[in-house]
């Protein structure tokens, strides 16, 4: 592998910190909070999310806010196909010339599509991702994850950048202080694991917080109980965290006496938490309760 300074310069694809400056500069983009904009300016991040995302050359890569092609361009290589989802117009009509200057003979495999991540649907996309691999906005991570897992039943694996400690959140199990919500809707659709920390100093401007990977692998439907259900009920469990269940769920299942009426039909403890409590767990109560 060559080196960081090796690699950025004029016969190379990949973008370095001058590069992200210069191209920045040249469309007049200031990364802004309210999308959540951080560039990576550094090639051997970049090249380490590729080789952790496991790709293979039939893969359909789908990139969520690609910037100004920092990833796009690790990628390209790796992949059949590169399908760039930017919000933001002057990055997604840059992306296109930026992939043809720095990898000409690989600049067919792109297409970036101007959308919102949150308005994604299988049938608005020219082709159907199998891997999700991004730098995802620090904002809209997790509303992001979930959502593309829901439309999009072709994506088999994923691997996303996200603030370290929403990453501890998506990949943590029953017991642990920060298992959640994001932790049980996205144990609904995939197995995660938190795949690496990246340093703050690789992005451009220098974010406030830590980074690192999640990855995670689809797995087969757990249940064919109703998803609002059962994404309702996991929303209930955890708004009131100290809660035992019986009283966490009282509104969800009409009163505290209900709840535990539903809980023990369930074969779960009334007196214990959310935070206890599986994937399994919770899909077996809203089985319950969707026979009532």
């Amino acid at each position: 592998m060559t080196n960081a300074s090796a690699s950025t310069g004029p016969g190379s694809s990949l973008l370095g910190p001058a590069d992200v400056r210069r191209l920045a500069a040249e469309l007049d983009v200031r990364p802004t909070k309210k999308l959540g904009q951080n560039f990576v300016h550094d090639p051997n991040t970049v090249r380490r999310i590729v080789t952790a995302a496991e790709l293979t050359a039939d893969d359909v890569v789908l990139e969520v806010g690609p910037g100004l092609g920092s990833l796009t361009l690790a990628l390209l290589p790796s992949c059949r196909a590169l399908v760039a989802v930017e919000i933001d117009g002057k990055l997604a009509e840059r992306l296109p010339v930026t992939a043809a200057e720095r990898a000409p003979a690989l600049a067919d495999r792109l297409t970036v599509v101007h959308e919102d991540a949150m308005r994604v649907t299988a049938g608005s996309l020219p082709l159907a991702p199998t891997a999700l691999v991004a730098n995802l906005p620090y904002n809209v991570a997790v509303p992001v994850v979930l959502h593309l897992l829901a439309e999009l039943p072709s994506l088999r694996t994923g691997l996303v950048m996200v603030q370290s400690e929403v990453a501890d959140r998506m990949a943590a199990g029953p017991g642990s202080k920060v298992y959640g919500v994001p932790s049980v809707k996205l144990a609904w659709y995939a197995d995660a694991r938190r795949a690496g920390p990246v340093s703050r100093t690789v992005f451009w401007p220098v974010p406030n917080v830590d980074s690192a990977l999640v990855a995670f692998t689809r797995h087969e439907q757990l249940s064919t109980v109703d998803k609002k259900v059962l994404f309702s009920l996991v929303d209930a469990a955890f708004a009131q965290r100290r809660k035992m269940l019986r009283g966490a769920l009282a509104g969800w299942a009409g009163s505290a006496a209900a709840a535990e009426r539903l809980l023990v039909e369930a074969g779960v403890d009334p007196a214990v938490r959310g935070e206890q409590l599986a994937v399994g767990d919770f899909i077996r109560i809203a089985e319950v309760a969707s026979t009532r």
